[in-house]
Formats: C-alpha cells, structure tokens, sequence
C-alpha cells in the first residue's frame, strides 16, 4: 500500500509563493509519472501539473508560468513550486501517480487571501 504525504501549504497573501512536498513510500518511485491535483470546495479534482519519469513536465493552462513541478527520485518525493499565487488558486492540494491513482493521501491546504 503506497502512502502519499503533502505538506508545505499554508495561509499565503495574493502574490506570494509555497513550495509543496509530497513523499511518496512506492519502490521504483522513479519509474512513475507523478501529478500535482488540486479540489476546491464544491468543484472536482484537477491535474494541475505532471511531470514523467524522465523528467518532462506539463501544466494546466490556468498554472502555466507560475508554477514549476519537480521531483527527487533519492528521497521519493515531488515538489511544487507556487509563485504569483491568486485567490483561486485557493484548495486542498493533492500529489499522486497520473497512469492509475494509488490510494490518496490527506492533501496539504492551500489558502491564498489577503
């Protein structure tokens, strides 16, 4: 049973930057496509960012330019960086494997107001 920990988020003036963690106890971390999901209160779960076990990366158009996914396949754990941050970026934020969703984790809130 893989275990996802989020952790970094917090309470965060319009403009300002988090950097999230997620670690992830899955063996052959490496081999997997990682994503960075968020869900707002009422809305669904999006992929926001993803990056493949090779190191490229996509984003959603409403991220693009403001936030940068990475990962360390050493210490099993993918980051995002959030720069620039708006209102409604404002959700719980979730990491997980984009080919098939292992169990979530409990997510890491993300309040962005002033």
């Amino acid at each position: 049973q893989v275990q996802l920990v989020e952790s970094g988020g917090g309470l965060v003036q319009p403009g300002g930057s988090l950097r999230l963690s997620c670690a992830a106890s899955a063996s052959m971390f490496s081999i997997f496509a990682m994503g960075w999901y968020r869900q707002a209160p009422g809305k669904q779960r999006e992929l926001v960012a993803s990056i493949d076990r090779l190191g490229s990366t996509n984003y959603a158009d409403s991220v693009k330019g403001r936030f940068t996914i990475s990962r360390d396949n050493a210490k099993n754990t993918v980051y995002l960086q959030m720069n620039s941050l708006k209102p409604e970026d404002t959700s719980i934020y979730y990491c997980n494997n984009v080919q098939f969703n292992w169990k979530w984790g409990q997510g890491t809130q993300v309040t962005v107001s002033s």
